[in-house]
């Protein structure tokens, strides 16, 4: 393929210069650095129609990690029925039962871990295909389990298929979107998680009635994995992505790389191939000719430097995320209800279907203003109302249990600021804080922390609970989201609006 003949009077790297450029002195690097960076645009011409099916088919391994929390609920109260269950093998001990719960969050464990291997390997979009596969392979072997052990087995396939979607998803995502409506985007995949749950809870309340409702319940992810895999083999592959593995490869290897990349770029972007989507990936080739890009990283390249403020700043938000009491809040949501003289408390399945509702409507207010408002004004707000509610929920369950009214306000206070803040946020900046170089394995050591978190909130909870007592349990979470609010002042910064390279450049 013939190259593109570029203008020495261009002030930018070229494309096979990038070698003898990282041999300058610091003092020159950072003096051809500097007009360089200024040149990333913050706004991008796209066509809207272009940038639906790059979002949605990825946000689908997000709905159908929302949708097997949902239907989950459901299936465990159909599996243990023993005229529903439609098995033998229903008498299920606590531990079993646990297993059932908990087997997709030690497949998202398993499958985070799995990333950091064989993400800059497979790239974004082959690593979502192998998502749906397994999405697909651990549906169905749960749907048709003959018995306990093969349920099991089908659960920790899926959860693979989690851990690996949960982290491709929002990387392709934010490496494909256009820079002005990337933190909508992103944000509306955390939208998709909580559709998914409100579609999960919706199917248990279908199926929960019918015998062998629980093979119904999970069988219903096999055809939204296959579209996703389905959809996710036609979408191109992340142009960001394809040229880091380009500045890897030899000349004649980079240039066949640069020009397909151009090419993928302008599908995404539903445009003719012209000078200014040329000019993009040249940005962004000059952005990667600064350090070793032409090495893998290693594993101790991750916790230095600017790559180890990406991690904190991501997986610190991702922790707080978790450890904020968010799974805890939504396990005294049935009780809360109940004590208010809610008749619909009575039954979990309709209980969760409103709070669904809840989440849902939160997220898209969040979706819609998120880059309007910027991340840090919706974090500081949001945390600062979960703050409140954490308070006022330890105020109930420790002096004021005679006025449940107080407890259902915390409770919703609690949920909404939590879908405005840490839900769809901690999700958008780990996808954007990290550098190209090392995204694939940041992002996955991110979303590992945030399902370690999770496991230990969720087991924690019950010990917790009968040591400490519900006020003060909920005072500690109050305490943490403190401390969160303190790490989201100081350490977080605001990223509305500027390219993954102004990132990458001005911020790191």
């Amino acid at each position: 393929m013939a190259s593109e003949a570029i203008d020495p009077e261009e002030p930018k790297l070229s494309f096979f210069g990038r070698k003898d450029t990282a041999k300058n002195s610091s003092e020159e690097i950072d003096n051809t650095r500097e007009p360089l960076i200024s040149r990333v645009r913050s706004y991008e011409e796209y066509s809207a129609s272009a940038a639906i099916l790059p979002f949605l088919f990825p946000a689908l391994g997000g709905l159908l990690y929302g949708y097997d929390i949902g239907a989950t609920s459901g299936a465990t109260i159909s599996l243990e029925s023993s005229t529903l269950s439609g098995t033998t093998w229903y008498n299920l001990s606590s531990v079993e039962v646990g297993l059932v719960v908990s087997g997709s969050l030690y497949g998202a464990l398993i499958g985070s871990a799995l990333a950091f291997t064989v993400a800059d390997f497979l790239g974004r979009r082959r690593e979502l295909i192998l998502s749906s596969v397994l999405y697909f392979t651990g549906a169905l072997i749960t749907a048709l389990a003959p018995n306990f052990p093969v349920m099991v087995v089908g659960r920790v396939v899926f959860g693979i298929g989690i851990g690996l979607a949960m982290h491709a998803a929002p990387m392709y995502i934010a490496e494909t979107a256009p820079c002005q409506i990337r933190g909508r985007l992103i944000s509306l995949k955390e939208f998709f998680i909580v559709l998914g749950m409100l579609l999960g809870y919706t199917a248990s309340s279908v199926y929960v009635s019918l015998v062998s409702g629980w093979r119904y319940m999970y069988g219903t992810s096999v055809p939204i994995a296959v579209i996703m895999g389905i959809g996710m083999w036609w979408l191109p592959p992340s142009p960001r992505w394809l040229l880091l593995c380009a500045i890897r490869g030899s000349d004649n290897v980079q240039q066949d790389v640069r020009q397909y990349a151009i090419r993928c770029l302008c599908r995404l972007r539903g445009r003719a191939m012209d000078d200014s989507i040329s000019e993009q990936v040249d940005e962004i080739l000059d952005e990667l000719s600064y350090g070793d890009q032409e090495k893998e990283p290693s594993f101790f390249e991750v916790f230095q430097g600017k790559c180890l403020k990406a991690l904190t700043i991501g997986g610190g938000l991702v922790v707080f995320q978790q450890i904020t009491g968010q799974p805890s809040v939504l396990y005294y949501a049935a009780t809360i209800l109940e004590s208010a003289g809610f008749s619909a408390a009575s039954d979990a399945t309709r209980v969760s279907i409103l709070l669904g509702l809840l989440k849902l409507v939160m997220t898209g207010v969040a979706v819609t203003v998120v880059d309007r408002l910027g991340r840090r004004p919706l974090l500081l707000g949001g945390v600062s109302g979960m703050v409140i509610s954490l308070f006022l929920l330890a105020g109930y369950y420790t002096f004021l249990d005679d006025v449940p009214a107080m407890a259902v306000v915390a409770l919703l206070l609690y949920v909404g600021c939590y879908q405005l803040s840490f839900g769809p946020i901690g999700w958008l900046m780990i996808s954007e804080i990290f550098p190209l170089r090392i995204r694939g394995r940041g992002l996955s050591i991110a979303v590992l922390l945030n399902f370690g978190a999770n496991a230990v909130v969720t087991f924690a909870f019950s010990p917790l609970r009968e040591l400490l007592g519900a006020g003060i349990l909920f005072g500690v979470f109050g305490v943490i989201a403190v401390v969160s609010l303190l790490f989201i002042f100081f350490f977080i910064p605001e990223t509305k609006g500027l390219s993954l390279e102004e990132i990458e450049a001005k911020i790191l």
